[in-house]
């Protein structure tokens, strides 16, 4: 006679078939992990979203491969757990691999897991936020592995610029896997995790180069040399943490804005802006001084905060409306745009626009970084980066001169011609071609070779194109500055222009996409 199963043991199938699933590698592999300072895959999903509010798909999926005893292997979620859940109340779609299934390693259905949590993300208009923490492609599963990361790539070049994409690496991060994370739009790497395309065996066995896994492609390293990542995380816990404070910042998608988060209403004068600069105009400082003093409640997530730092990017709010800053920072080399610093704040600077985040630049750069190595290694086309995309930024663009504004490097800060809505300077801003000194000479070198004390007479013509050009005068006059303002009142210049531009709407030339520099 066949057994016709009660509802209750078909339950308890289910919990126990769950419960296995939920056990990963198996107690022993999860409690190794954890021995080395990392939480579970499951348990990273806990930590990221509100409580109870995760629902897991494709718990029960599995590899179709037979090869090399593929059929034999038991791989709980196939090494990823996938779903959607809510961080703030605010629904997101998630990926998180598990290290303790196979080394967490992406065999076919689990990039095809990956991939339909891709697409419900942009479905459903949420963020995506993927855990990396994998051994690489599954090499059992050959092409078909191959396959999965594809179908990943070609998702995330879809999302890219409708949702917020967001990947923490929280473990090894190898080859091809490493190409998902740099589609998408913010890397948040823990300081137990490595990233590279080739190992330290490989490079040793074709170049010859010995270098550790930390040296490589550590997070200090993609902080400081490679600008590969955004955010360095102690742990996975901080990770998240960052992850969380980020996605506060972010619209759901491009078709709306951030959300008003705490306002601050205070736009009283704030005479501490007054005291922020120094006296000598070739001192430095720095500018996240002045960035505190505008946002709310002093409030500021700094962006790639260790690379590239002659310039400043991040998020802050002014009465609890997201923008986007962008600052040169006098301290680190004059503040000067070079290579790297234009990369950072034209990724940035697009970033910003596609998800309609307003942009808040800070202008005090000396020039482009003159030298032989830029122009080799192609600051025209970097440079230009800058100019790209400012001008192609739709976005509000309010913009401060606070001191240096000189040269090409003036036009790049977004200045009025670039499309700024509002520019206001402080009565300390000097917009012109070039510095006193350097334009004297050019202008003037006939004048003061003819003077008996030459060095007199150059201080003296010095001065006369001071007076004339390094002030925000000359460029008010020409409808270039909006309005020169007392420092103490930047907040509530910003706070007001904010709220006048948040109907802003510009048409542009119907196109598929302009082609920026490389």
């Amino acid at each position: 006679m066949v057994h016709e199963h009660t509802m209750a043991e078909r339950l308890e199938q289910l919990q126990e078939r769950r419960a296995k699933v939920h056990a990963g590698g198996g107690e022993d592999k999860l409690e190794k992990h954890r021995a080395k300072g990392k939480l579970t895959a499951r348990e990273r999903l806990d930590a990221l979203l509100d409580a109870g509010s995760f629902q897991e798909v494709g718990a029960f999926r599995r590899n179709r491969t037979t090869t090399f005893g593929m059929d034999k292997a038991d791989m709980a979620a196939d090494g990823v757990v996938t779903g959607s859940g809510s961080v703030f109340g605010r629904p997101v779609h998630v990926a998180s691999q598990d290290f303790t299934v196979m080394g967490g390693s992406a065999g076919e259905a689990h990039s095809i897991k990956v991939t339909e949590m891709l697409n419900a993300s942009l479905t459903t208009g949420t963020p995506f936020i993927f855990i990396n923490d994998s051994g690489g492609a599954r090499v059992q599963e050959g092409i078909d592995s191959l396959s999965g990361y594809g179908k990943v790539f070609y998702a995330n070049v879809k999302l890219s610029g409708a949702v917020p994409q967001i990947s923490i690496i929280a473990g090894p991060c190898a080859g091809g896997a490493a190409y998902s994370p740099a589609l998408t739009d913010f890397i948040i790497q823990t300081r137990k995790a490595h990233m590279f395309i080739t190992g330290p065996g490989v490079i040793k066995q074709v170049t010859g180069e010995e270098v550790t896994q930390d040296e490589l492609g550590g997070a200090d390293a993609h902080m400081g040399r490679s600008g590969v990542v955004h955010f360095v995380a102690d742990d996975d816990e901080q990770a998240i943490l960052i992850a969380q404070k980020l996605l506060s910042f972010l619209p759901q998608n491009n078709t709306e804005d951030a959300p008003i988060v705490n306002p601050d209403d205070v736009v009283e004068p704030n005479p501490k802006l007054r005291d922020i600069l120094p006296v000598q105009s070739n001192k430095g400082y720095d500018v996240r001084e002045v960035i505190a003093e505008i946002v709310d409640h002093r409030d500021f997530l700094e962006v790639q905060a260790g690379w590239a730092m002659n310039i400043v990017i991040g998020f802050g709010r002014v009465n609890g409306r997201t923008v986007g800053i962008v600052a040169n920072q006098p301290k680190v080399m004059s503040g000067v745009l070079d290579i790297d610093s234009s990369d950072k704040a034209s990724k940035f600077i697009r970033f910003c626009n596609a998800f309609n985040i307003p942009l808040v630049n800070l202008v005090d750069v000396p020039g482009f970084l003159p030298g032989v190595a830029q122009e080799h290694n192609g600051i025209i086309r970097h440079g230009a980066k800058m100019l790209y995309a400012y001008s192609a930024a739709t976005v509000p663009k309010i913009t401060v001169v606070l001191r240096k504004a000189y040269g090409g490097a003036y036009l790049a800060m977004c200045s009025k011609d670039l499309g700024a809505d509002k520019v206001f300077a402080w009565p300390t801003a000097e917009i012109a071609v070039m510095g006193a000194e350097g334009a004297a000479n050019v202008v003037f070198r006939r004048e003061i070779d003819a003077a008996d004390d030459k060095e007199a007479r150059r201080q003296e013509l010095v001065e006369e194109y001071r007076e004339t050009f390094s002030t925000p005068y000359m460029a008010a006059s020409r409808g270039l500055v909006d309005d020169i303002i007392d420092p103490a009142d930047t907040r509530r210049e910003i706070a007001m222009a904010l709220e006048l531009l948040i109907g802003k709407r510009e048409l542009r030339p119907a196109k598929k996409h302009g082609l920026g520099p490389a």
